[in-house]
């Protein structure tokens, strides 16, 4: 349950904390104190959308911070646990920072998308404001109701349902895809094959290219090459067939280690240096040796040349289609004959689509039957449950219905990609469908008896819509698990015996849930276990609200100023006291 929420610069209030307890706690004020702003608060700390107009004027943000107590096993638990949130002594502290153009979120002392705080809320508490009236009109929210209501026997099978509808959507697009683009793909297939025909008439080995390249180079430089090594070769051996006793490196050397030897014993630092002469000569003679091997290799083949050149014009012609090097080509066929055999398979997944196409729907078709059946015994339960509810909100003749229907395919909508209904064979009939089954949900209210039961939307007055929605509520209560429920003015419509009766609905919800109700109606305070109030005082321009938790004088004194209009009155305390005394007696 929540157990406190402190509130800092948010709308009208500066600073104030609400302390929360078990059972019913009641929210009263005047208008323009900031009731709203306490809702809009739980709003936030429940991962609401943050408005940075509701900052208090000359605030640099607004605060909400609240505390949760979980029991061990609560499903909130796991999901907190996930995002690193940190409980003390089975305490949740949830926050939330709003300022200009950003919104923060907190989470057991861990920093959190406000989705988190989403998340956690459908477990921990359920909001419902007047605008929850309109949205009790709409058909998915009647449906949502519905299934709540009805618990594991709906849920099982429409969490089947919708894995097979999502299979059933995959299926449509693909088949889509293929049949759609049926001349698009043998097109590519027809490219595929001919860069395929490509490949295979050239067949380059890999990185061939730049073998090619490097022996080219070789062959068109033969001659330079050849005579650069033997220059080289002269050089360092000397040169047979020259005419001239032109000294050669190797020649050098070796008078240069004569020249050492011949006194090296008379010094083991100059024999060092002679032993090192020594080595560098025959490294030397080693390098002539192979330069003359190579001058010897060196050929200039005009006819090779041209083979290569002939090569490496095929490869180039393949490099500029189909990649940047020989590598890259093998690899783009590769891939090529991989896409061909995909394209080329497509007629076999055609087929294969279309058969788990027809299998999806029969499946969808007996699940959706199922579905059917098992909504339609808990529309039977809950009608009757919300029309004994209503009896006690001082609605005795009121009647609510819950129907289930399902729409007959006579136009049949074409089925397709991301198509949000489809045509199933639903107990031998044909009938639309779409990812939450085949059937449209409709409360229906009769307000009188023998008159006919119409939608809400168009049967129902403002307070006869606000009692259908606590009567819906309460009947849910025993199936949702969901420990708070925070009612904002709910009771707005309403007056007299109904309001009385609507506060006791609501002490009867808070047995077994917390509850916190903003109300104007002092019926309905009565029936209060804590009563809050938020008072402000006017400074000038500025306004600070607080929130503060009344004895049971000073309930007396609220109670007399909600109904009287105003504190003094005699005639509103003696009221005050009347309702309270029977509120206990109805407790």
């Amino acid at each position: 349950m929540l157990e406190e929420v402190r509130i800092r610069a948010l709308g009208v209030i500066e600073d104030a904390v609400l302390e929360l307890a078990p059972g019913l706690t009641v929210l009263t004020g005047e208008t323009g104190a900031g009731k709203t702003m306490v809702v809009t608060s739980l709003g936030l700390l429940l991962g609401g959308k943050a408005d940075p107009g509701a900052i208090r004027t000359g605030s640099a943000s607004a605060v909400v911070e609240g505390s949760v107590v979980l029991p061990a096993g609560h499903p909130a638990l796991a999901r907190a646990e996930e995002a690193g949130a940190e409980l003390d002594d089975g305490v949740l502290l949830l926050g939330r920072t709003v300022s200009a153009g950003r919104s923060r979120a907190h989470l057991g002392g861990r920093s959190v998308p406000a989705a988190v705080l989403s998340e956690l809320a459908e477990d921990l508490v359920a909001v419902h404001g007047q605008s929850d009236q309109h949205r009790l009109l709409r058909p998915a929210r009647q449906r949502q109701a519905l299934d709540r209501y009805a618990g594991s026997a709906v849920a099982d099978l429409l969490e089947r349902y919708r894995s097979r509808w999502s299979r059933l959507r995959e299926v449509e697009d693909r088949l889509h895809e293929l049949t759609t683009r049926a001349r698009e793909r043998a097109q590519e297939a027809d490219l595929l094959r001919f860069g395929l025909g490509e490949v295979e008439a050239v067949d380059p080995q890999p990185g061939e290219d730049v073998a090619l390249r490097e022996e080219s180079d070789r062959l068109g430089h033969a001659d330079a090459l050849r005579t650069a090594a033997l220059t080289a070769h002269a050089a360092i051996l000397g040169d047979a067939d020259a005419y001239d006793d032109a000294p050669d490196a190797a020649g050098l050397l070796s008078a240069a280690r004569r020249a050492l030897e011949a006194e090296r014993a008379h010094d083991p630092q100059l024999a060092g240096l002679a032993d090192r002469l020594g080595e560098a000569a025959y490294l030397l003679t080693d390098l002539g040796a192979d330069l003359a091997a190579y001058a010897a290799s060196v050929d200039a083949d005009p006819g090779r040349l041209a083979q290569v050149q002939e090569r490496r014009a095929a490869l180039a012609g393949l490099t500029r289609k189909y990649g940047e090097t020989v590598d890259a080509v093998l690899e783009w066929s590769r891939q090529a004959a991989e896409r061909l055999t995909g394209l080329e398979g497509d007629d076999d997944a055609i087929a294969g689509l279309g058969q788990e196409r027809a299998a999806l729907r029969e499946e969808l078709g007996t699940l959706a039957a199922a579905l059917s059946a098992a909504r339609t015994k808990a529309a039977v339960r809950l009608g009757e449950e919300v029309t004994r509810e209503l009896a006690a909100l001082a609605m005795p003749r009121a009647r609510v219905e819950v129907s289930v229907t399902q729409q007959p395919a006579d136009g049949r909508p074409a089925d397709g990609p991301g198509a949000a209904q489809t045509v199933l064979t639903v107990d031998g009939r044909d009938v639309v469908a779409g990812a939450y089954g085949a059937d449209a949900i409709e409360l229906l209210l009769a307000a009188n008896p023998g008159s006919p039961a119409r939608p809400l939307g168009k049967g129902a007055s403002g307070g006869e819509l606000s009692r259908v929605m606590l009567a819906l509520e309460v009947a849910l209560a025993g199936a949702d698990p969901v420990p708070t429920f925070v009612f904002d003015e709910v009771d707005a419509g309403v007056g007299g015996k109904a309001a009385v009766e609507v506060g006791r609905r609501l002490a009867r919800l808070a047995r077994s849930a917390q509850v916190v109700v903003v109300t104007h109606l002092p019926q309905v305070a009565a029936h209060a276990d804590r009563h809050l109030v938020v008072v402000k005082d006017a400074d000038g321009s500025v306004t600070k609200s607080g929130v503060v938790a009344l004895d049971d004088e000073g309930r007396v004194q609220e109670l007399s100023r909600m109904l009287a209009g105003f504190e003094g009155s005699g005639t509103g305390r003696a009221h005050a006291q009347e309702l309270l005394e029977a509120a206990r007696s109805a407790g």
